[in-house]
This record gives C-alpha cells, structure tokens and sequence, in this order.
C-alpha cells in the first residue's frame, strides 16, 4: 500500500483562540503528493455544553448557524479528545509515510490546536507544513484569479474543498 505524504486536517472549533477555545470535530484526509485519497478520518469531539454556548457568540456564528447547530447536536456522541487523539495516531501509523506534512486552508490555526489539545500527534508532524492559504494570496493579489469554494464550516467538507482549491492553482503550472 502507497503511504500518505500529506495529512489534510480541518477542524471546527467553538472559536479561533487555542487556549479559550476547543476542538469540537476533527476530518482528516491522508493524500500522497500528487494530491491521490488514500484514507479518511473523522471524529467528534465532546466539547462542555457551557463552553459551547459561552464561545460559539457573535456574527460569526450567526451567519453559520446551521454548521453551529449540528456541530452542537453532535456533541453527545463525541469522545474525549485523549481518544480522539489515539484514533489519529492509529490512522497515521496505519496509512502514513514516517515524514507526514500537515496542509489544508490556513493550517497555521489549526496547528496551534495541534500543538495544545494534542501534543503526541503533534510531536509525530512534520514543522513543515502545506497551506494552501499562501495559494490564495498570490493567485487573487497578483494574478487577480480567485478560486471559490463552498463555505460550510463542516472539517470534511472543506477539506475536500481545499485539496480541490490547490488542485485548480496546480494547473496554472502546466
């Protein structure tokens, strides 16, 4: 079996600041280089109902209600992020190449979740990481090419979303 090069992560937190906030769901997609699906992996994760109301405020929020309540309602079948982590950890070992890159949309952010609620997992990633963000700028600032892809605010969906956005900037360069 071909390993992963790449480990695609998307993850929805109840906001963007790593120590206030928590990781609510993680996807995983484990690609090798030429951008080729090898595995998958998703997981919730149980989130206090407290925290969730207190930090999930605001015009964010209100615009992406809908991914708001589903990723609540989902919150009674999650795991404790300690498991969540060992599932992450059996799928890299399983499907991924010793020298794993993270890469996704702005994975800079999720990298500081990485690094605090999953320290093992952390330890195990390449400091090199691939942000199709660094993409966007370029293309849309010096090229005036935008690439649009669906919004959902779901970790799989935009996954999927960000190998497909990297996959259009690649054949600029063919």
């Amino acid at each position: 079996m071909k390993k992963a090069k790449l480990l695609w992560v998307d993850l929805e937190m109840t906001g963007l600041d790593p120590v206030k906030d928590k990781i609510m769901e993680v996807a995983v997609i484990a690609t090798d280089m030429e951008l080729n699906e090898i595995a998958t992996f998703e997981a919730v994760v149980k989130v206090d109902e407290e925290l969730m109301k207190s930090r999930m405020v605001g015009d964010f929020w209100e615009k992406n209600h809908v991914s708001r309540d589903a990723l609540q309602a989902q919150n009674s079948e999650g795991q404790p992020i300690s498991e969540v982590e060992k599932g992450l950890l059996d799928f890299i070992d399983h499907y991924c190449a010793k020298e794993i890159y993270l890469a996704g949309n702005s994975i800079h952010q999720d990298r500081k979740f990485i690094e605090r609620e999953m320290p093992t997992l952390n330890s195990r990633l390449h400091y090199r990481m691939l942000d199709v963000s660094a993409w966007k700028i370029y293309f849309e600032n010096a090229l005036n090419k935008k690439f649009v892809k669906p919004e959902n605010h779901r970790a799989l969906d935009d996954i999927n979303g960000s190998i497909e956005e990297l996959k259009w900037y690649l054949t600029f360069l063919k």
